[in-house]
């Protein structure tokens, strides 16, 4: 537990990895990248404001939780970390290098995320299904009351489209997405859709690589697209076998990719 009452694991010895989760799925989603990297890095993962063991203990917005990230970092003296967020994860990372600059980082990795969620008649790089404001109150209206249905929703969303999911890791997605209080993620969602960080990106301070499922139910082509055409330093790494959660449905890639980056001076 860091002292701004953010639960995080801090395993493992060596150059900080640093795993920022997203919406609904808490730091436990990246317990196949603890288990791979620990032996060779320093894991530092998460519960953001919201979820898991964090919960209520912080205000429930990307700022706060940038804030509480780049506390934890300074607290225990974190520099040269790479730096790597899932979907909501990557706009915490942006918030936090927004705020509090990028020091303390030597390279950032964005798992299948966007700048700006909301789509709108002149930005149609958000979600794939046509999200804009209108269709984001309607949802988020709906959080809490159609809940109980909700996590099986979303647990199917995480996983390539069009490619047999084992029904065992759906479950334990659904299983753990249902264990957190909507009431408290509702607000983090209103947050997260809030945010625009295509100006920070244009002019993003460390090297970027984006990992992206083919499959993808929630981005498309057109995000990474965008991505090669305004982020310095860009790297995309397409994975063949994976939609919104590469780092789940083609682990030992992912963490091979990590492995490079922490060997990386």
């Amino acid at each position: 537990m860091s002292n701004n009452g953010l639960y995080i694991r801090d395993t493992g010895a060596g150059r900080a990895v640093v795993l920022i989760h997203g919406w609904s799925c808490p730091g436990q989603f990246f317990q196949n990248q603890i288990d791979g990297l620990q032996a060779h890095a320093r894991c530092l993962v998460p519960d953001l404001p919201g979820h898991g063991q964090t919960g209520n203990r912080l205000p429930l917005t990307i700022e706060a939780a940038a804030e509480a990230v780049h506390c934890a970092l300074v607290q225990r003296g974190i520099s040269d970390a790479i730096v790597c967020g899932w979907s909501m994860g990557a706009l915490v990372a942006y918030s936090m290098i927004e705020r509090f600059g990028a020091d303390r980082l030597s390279a950032f990795v964005a798992i299948d995320m966007t700048p700006k969620v909301l789509n709108t008649s002149t930005w149609q790089n958000g979600t794939l299904n046509g999200l804009n404001s209108e269709l984001n109150q309607v949802f988020l209206d709906a959080i809490v009351p159609d809940w109980p249905k909700l996590p099986g929703r979303i647990a199917s969303r995480l996983f390539a489209d069009g490619l047999p999911v084992g029904q065992e890791q759906k479950e334990r997605a659904a299983q753990e997405i249902a264990k957190a209080d909507p009431t408290l993620l509702k607000p983090m969602w209103a947050s997260l859709t809030a945010q625009d960080f295509r100006p920070l990106l244009e002019d993003f301070p460390v090297p970027f690589h984006m990992v992206a499922g083919r499959r993808s139910q929630l981005y498309g082509h057109h995000v990474h697209r965008w991505h090669k055409e305004h982020v310095p330093d860009f790297q995309m790494h397409l994975f063949d076998r994976s939609g919104h959660a590469p780092h789940l449905e083609e682990a030992a890639r992912f963490n091979t990719l990590l492995l490079d980056l922490i060997g990386q001076v």
